[in-house]
């Protein structure tokens, strides 16, 4: 059996995240995000380059979760992918594109944490287009 993947996206928080909802009442989690770019020299060191910023947005339950627990200047991993679409601004349309997160998570490589397994209260099945309130672990103390 082939490992089941996606695509997974590494950042920051960069700007206040917001709560907000859907017109059907779903919970939608937005945040502008940071990604840092290296350049690996011939030396083998590192080089810095300018981040690039982004927009992030879960739904439902792991909006909610995220919207607790993510504060600006997080480090985080999601998984999910890439929704492109369009903007009419004042007649001229724009092509746009934002990262929907089906999972994140802080970033355990750069995030000291403490892990509370006390079992969590129903979680709800993943959604076949939003992302799972699937959580193995809750993070707390951040």
């Amino acid at each position: 059996m082939t490992i089941p993947t996606q695509m997974s996206l590494p950042g920051f928080i960069a700007a206040a995240p917001q709560l907000n909802f859907t017109g059907d009442g779903a919970a939608r989690f937005y945040a502008r995000i940071g990604v840092e770019h290296y350049r690996k020299e011939t030396d083998g060191s590192f080089t810095q380059l300018e981040s690039t910023f982004h927009d992030l947005v879960c739904y439902r339950k792991t909006a909610e979760r995220a919207y607790a627990r993510f504060k600006v200047g997080d480090n985080f991993v999601a998984s999910g992918y890439i929704h492109e679409y369009e903007l009419d601004r004042n007649g001229q349309v724009e092509a746009r594109e934002e990262f929907v997160a089906r999972r994140i998570g802080h970033d355990t490589a750069r995030t000291n944490y403490d892990v509370d397994r006390t079992p969590a209260r129903q979680v709800e099945p993943p959604a076949a287009d939003l992302p799972s309130a699937t959580e193995p672990a809750r993070v707390v103390g951040i």
